[in-house]
């Protein structure tokens, strides 16, 4: 995510371009309206910091970039303030994989937005809530009523 440029975002059809993701990988991603609203919101507010001329989207203070130790503090701090305890960033992409599943996504579409090209990276990232998403697969399948 910081590595995110500004010509990465396309706010009209609501996707953006990692370009280097884990192991080196680049994709297109998605994204919805409020997101969209967000980035743009941002994108406004951006154009008056010091660093407005650089490629990167998010600017830090200081006339600094934004880091991932910067984004990690920053994620850090507000997991503190909401009272979510033993977050690391990874827990987003783990949340992100088992909202996608739960919704009636699927596992390849999931694997492609999330950059990944082996199985076993959608089952690390979603088995901890496989049996909470079973659970509501069998009652909405309600097989056991005849």
């Amino acid at each position: 995510m910081v590595a995110i440029h500004v010509d990465d975002v396309d706010l009209r059809e609501q996707t953006l371009v990692i370009r280097r993701g884990k192991g080196g990988k680049g994709r297109v991603v998605p994204f919805g309206p409020q997101t969209g609203q967000a980035i743009d919101r941002y994108m406004r507010l951006r154009r008056g910091h010091a660093l407005a001329s650089r490629p990167e989207l998010w600017l830090g203070d200081r006339s600094k970039g934004f880091s991932y130790d910067a984004l990690h503090k920053t994620l850090r701090l507000r997991a503190d303030a909401a009272g979510i305890e033993g977050f690391h960033p990874h827990r987003l992409r783990h949340t992100a994989a088992h909202r996608w599943l739960a919704a009636g996504g699927s596992e390849g579409g999931l694997m492609a937005v999330a950059g990944w090209t082996r199985p076993d990276m959608l089952m690390r990232y979603t088995r901890a809530q496989a049996a909470a998403r079973a659970a509501e697969e069998a009652k909405r399948l309600n097989l056991g009523e005849l």
